[in-house]
């Protein structure tokens, strides 16, 4: 008679009960993401102190700008590199690259303030770059490694590392800038504008940033330490040897080197760009990059807009009422509060939850209510504008965060790592991540340009033609309408191999038993 047979090693990591090394794996491709979002995160919080030092206009400080982040394209690079050279291989560059860039931006020199900034950006970039590498990869790991029981909740514990990576920032800037203030204690500007930038200022964004090489650092080892996932050695090296040898050690069971069957179930596969793929995984990448798009738009505005709840609510003063180390001070504490409050929750209710709802209705609650939040904060924005409502109009903004987190944000970054074959998995997942930071330079320079229009178009009554706060607030709150519409698009992975998505049996052969 015939009967179905699964590859044995792959069988054995989907039924594998949770154990020391899912929760080891979580912690080192999570320091990767704790990493990412410190240092990306971080440069907020010392923006406006780089902007009383390099960019000062008479008589008020002016924020330098800097470029915007090429995450995106280094997305595809290093996730196509990861499904050709193998996970482990690609994971240690890109961290190497981040530790690199780390240290050296903080280092950025010159012979004019220009000169300073210039070699910051330079830094950046190479910094963005491999920031965006870490990601398909910590994904791809991370559902490889996993059991399909919890292998949802595992990857979102992956992706919430990076709540403790943005609260972490806020620490080291409250602790670095309350030195600084404390040790030279400057006047507020108005008082005196030279004396409320002391010298000493130039070493806080400084210390800050270079301090995100630590966590980087502590994690090369052990990152290089883990054994390259079983799926790409068995299903794209072909290596069922090792494949055997590597997750007998991790599993501590003994499992059989299958070459015949590996042989035969990667006979036939298709690429990227074929018709099959196109049939098969079409819609879902489409799917899955559009979504992520639309979130970035959204989030990403969202981040911008922060300055201006702050505030409203009396969290940061007028600049020119603080001292430059002091204004570094209230921009961390109004950005630990929001981590606190809003996005590490979020993040974590992903992770408890996630394998018990599913992928697709955390998605689309997320986008559900963070476009009804929106509209709530939008509508009668002029009623939140009354000082009496400002700490309601922040808990609403708040919630907008949390379920971000506690919705696409987090599913975003889930589902393209469990969706598609292992020999494209990176690269899809590299794909729809690179898609997402398209919508964060839309999102990013449509809401400056959206706010620098309500500031500065005025008609011949000297009223803004700009489109304002409010109007904003009501396309984001579209924008998020329309995530759920494309979130229909995209499947739902709970409880299911990563193998099953082919629908072809790719991983099964045909026996006969007499």
């Amino acid at each position: 008679m015939s009967r179905t047979e699964n590859l044995q090693v792959l069988n054995a990591l989907d039924v594998a009960k949770s154990q020391l090394y899912h929760f080891t794996a979580i912690i080192i491709t999570g320091m990767g993401f704790f990493t990412d979002a410190y240092d990306l995160f971080s440069i907020s919080i010392v923006t406006k102190l780089l902007g009383r030092l390099y960019y000062t206009q008479p008589g008020f400080p002016k924020p330098g700008t800097l470029p915007p982040n090429v995450s995106d394209s280094s997305m595809l690079f290093f996730g196509w590199l990861g499904d050709k050279l193998g996970r482990k291989k690609v994971y240690g560059v890109t961290l190497l690259l981040m530790i690199a860039c780390a240290l050296a931006q903080g280092l950025s020199f010159g012979h004019s303030p220009k000169g300073v900034i210039s070699t910051l950006c330079f830094f950046r970039f190479w910094l963005g770059f491999g920031i965006g590498g870490d990601y398909p990869l910590s994904a791809t790991i991370m559902s490889e490694y996993a059991n399909k029981k919890t292998r949802g909740a595992f990857i979102a514990a992956v992706f919430a590392m990076q709540g403790f990576g943005i609260l972490t920032g806020g620490i080291v800037a409250l602790a670095v800038s309350a030195i600084f203030n404390n040790r030279w204690k400057a006047p507020p500007y108005d008082v005196d504008p030279v004396a409320s930038l002391p010298p000493q200022s130039d070493y806080i964004w400084r210390i800050i940033l270079m301090f995100g090489a630590i966590p980087a650092a502590m994690t090369y080892y052990w990152r290089m330490q883990m054994p390259e996932t079983a799926r790409y050695t068995a299903l794209v090296a072909k290596d069922a040897r090792q494949a055997a040898l590597d997750m007998s050690s991790v599993l501590q069971v003994e499992i059989e080197a299958e070459q015949d069957v590996v042989d035969r179930v990667t006979q036939q596969q298709y690429g990227l760009f074929s018709k099959e793929f196109l049939r098969r995984h079409g819609v879902h990448l489409f799917g899955c990059s559009m979504c992520w798009l639309l979130l970035d738009i959204g989030y990403y505005s969202q981040n911008l807009f922060q300055k201006d709840v702050f505030s409203s609510i009396g969290w940061l003063p007028a600049a020119n009422t603080m001292s430059a180390p002091e204004e570094v001070y209230k921009v961390a504490r109004a950005q630990t509060l929001i981590a606190l409050c809003g996005l590490i929750p979020g993040y974590w209710f992903t992770v408890a939850t996630i394998d018990y709802i599913g992928r697709f209705v955390i998605q689309l609650m997320g986008f559900f209510f963070m476009s009804v939040f929106m509209f709530a904060l939008a509508l009668p924005y002029n009623h939140w504008k009354r000082k009496s409502n400002r700490h309601s109009f922040l808990a609403m903004y708040s919630l907008t965060f949390f379920f971000a987190n506690f919705g696409p944000n987090s599913t975003t970054f889930i589902v393209p790592a469990e969706i598609f074959p292992a020999r494209l998995r990176s690269t899809c997942h590299g794909i729809a991540a690179a898609s997402g930071k398209v919508g964060a330079m839309i999102g990013t320079f449509g809401f400056l340009y959206l706010a620098e229009s309500e500031h500065i178009k005025l008609d011949d009554r000297g009223y803004s033609r700009g489109i304002g706060v409010k109007n904003t607030l009501i396309i984001l709150a579209s924008i998020n309408a329309f995530g759920m519409l494309f979130t229909f698009l995209v499947p739902e992975a709970k409880g299911k191999s990563l193998e099953e998505w082919e629908g072809e049996d790719e991983l099964t052969v045909e026996t006969i038993e007499e």
